[in-house]
């Protein structure tokens, strides 16, 4: 299969130089010229995807060469982009920052060598004239792999700043593809992590994206911008596909005999998952079952998740449903399974704790000894409380705000069997936050975690798994199936 979608990267000198602007705005004045445009980001990001969803109208999707393998970065690419007529990736931080102390991995220019992308830089002029050339130059010709094929000066002062910008940069061979003044109109609120999701703000968020395509219009050569995309190269290799990953995933281990059952027979091979019926249940050859219902926590408190983790739990066999906690005072009918990813649970405390009958109806279940999986602010949701406000009580932890924001990669390993992994299980994950629980780790934790230094935490705890490590399951989809065959048989 050869992929052959137009594509740009939008990458900066540093984090803070309009990146999201750009990238959001081209999406969406693309998107006004009636092409389906296709939205990535690199890294872990969870809250730029949001705003790139809004002006596309498609899932934003992430990129992150760390958590899934750089393996997966071209066949995850063609999976969302599939159908498109152009695709945006916004990047990370600097164009050459990654991982810390493994080089180029993860960096944005490690995912444009990956998909053959051209790079547009997007340099903040704010304060500079000539030296954004040499700049520029320094950027383009550090590493020869990596194609900066145009540049975008944004926060630029007046017209004779801009004649200067243009004139220096005439010399450094790298074309000027857009020039965009300073606009207050297309700030965007932010607080502790980052900007404020689209799901806390949709009507503000509406017209900050049009602010952004129309600052773009005005000042961005959008028909050079669309024939650079065109000139990317070809990559070969089928698209990522859910259901090909959880059938090729490692089936899950069998159940451990309780005491005077007879031990399994080691020659049984375990069936794998056959194609799903079309009315949603599956047939292992012995008639069919229905779906589990798993419930996965949304709304304005709850908007981190990747969108390959509903593809895969769907593509195992379960029927995916979201539920607001905010709003919603019981879990969907029929849940067998809960997923409660990132968020804000912190700013929604007073809210999330004001809905008893909610808690009450997740502990209920959680005792119950229903799979759930819980993800850093799903994680403070289980717990007793958050700064005194009661939360479901389902872990014996306290939360609480901090000073000290946490934040990197992880190299993590299970270190209790789980509805998620059996021990040993190696994964990579992100921490993102400013908060504490306390303790950090159950007498069953989840995981042990090499850096930056060693640690266990989290908790498992009868069917539930509950961990501040964010983990990206395309890298690992006997996840997604492990967690639907518990969800199952619980």
């Amino acid at each position: 299969m050869v992929i052959s979608v137009p594509r740009l990267v939008i990458a900066a000198p540093s984090s803070g130089s309009g990146k999201t602007t750009v990238a959001t705005g081209l999406m969406a004045a693309f998107a006004s010229r009636g092409l389906a445009v296709s939205p990535h980001k690199v890294g872990p990001d969870y809250i730029d995807p949001g705003y790139h969803a809004l002006a596309t109208g498609r899932v934003g999707r992430n990129l992150d060469a760390y958590l899934c393998g750089t393996e997966l970065i071209a066949p995850l690419f063609a999976h969302g982009a599939r159908g498109c007529d152009l695709a945006v990736v916004e990047g990370v931080m600097g164009l050459y920052d990654g991982a810390a102390g493994e080089g180029e991995l993860a960096s944005t220019a490690q995912v444009a060598k990956l998909l053959r992308a051209p790079v547009v830089l997007v340099v903040d002029a704010s304060s500079q004239s000539r030296s954004v050339a040499a700049l520029v130059h320094g950027f383009a010709s550090w590493d020869p792999e990596v194609r900066v094929s145009g540049v975008i000066l944004n926060k630029v002062g007046s017209s004779r700043h801009e004649e200067m910008l243009r004139e220096a940069l005439d010399e450094s061979g790298v074309p000027v593809l857009g020039c965009l003044r300073r606009a207050a109109q297309v700030d965007t609120p932010a607080r502790h992590l980052g900007l404020v999701p689209v799901a806390e703000r949709r009507s503000d968020a509406v017209d900050a994206v049009g602010a952004m395509a129309e600052q773009v219009r005005r000042g961005c050569d959008l028909d050079a911008l669309y024939a650079l995309a065109r000139g990317a190269g070809e990559l070969s290799g089928a698209a990522w596909d859910a259901a090909a990953a959880v059938v090729s995933s490692p089936p899950p281990p069998l159940p451990v005999p309780t005491l005077g059952a007879a031990p399994p027979d080691p020659r049984h091979r375990p069936e794998r998952p056959r194609p799903q019926t079309p009315d949603g249940l599956k047939d292992r050859g012995s008639g069919l079952r229905a779906a589990p219902r798993i419930a996965v926590a949304g709304g304005a408190a709850f908007t981190f998740s990747y969108a390959e983790h509903a593809e895969l739990l769907t593509a195992a066999g379960a029927e995916v449903v979201t539920f607001d906690p905010l709003r919603d005072e019981q879990l969907p009918d029929g849940t067998r399974g809960l997923v409660i990813g990132g968020g804000f649970p912190e700013v929604y405390a007073p809210e999330l704790s004001a809905n008893e009958p909610l808690r009450k109806a997740v502990a209920e279940l959680a005792f119950g000894g229903a799979p759930v999986a819980a993800e850093c602010a799903g994680l403070l949701y289980l717990s007793r409380d958050i700064d005194g406000q009661p939360m479901c009580g389902v872990l014996d932890v306290s939360a609480r705000m901090s000073e000290r924001l946490t934040l990197g990669y992880r190299d993590a390993v299970a270190v209790s069997d789980s509805a998620l992994a059996v021990a040993g299980t190696r994964m990579r994950g992100h921490e993102f936050h400013r908060t504490v629980v306390e303790p950090g780790a159950g007498a069953a934790p989840a995981w042990g975690v090499r850096a930056p230094e060693r640690r266990v935490e989290g908790f498992v705890q009868q069917g539930v798994h509950a961990s501040y490590l964010h983990t990206h399951w395309a890298s690992r989809p006997g996840v997604a199936r492990r967690f639907v065959e518990r969800c199952r048989t619980s």
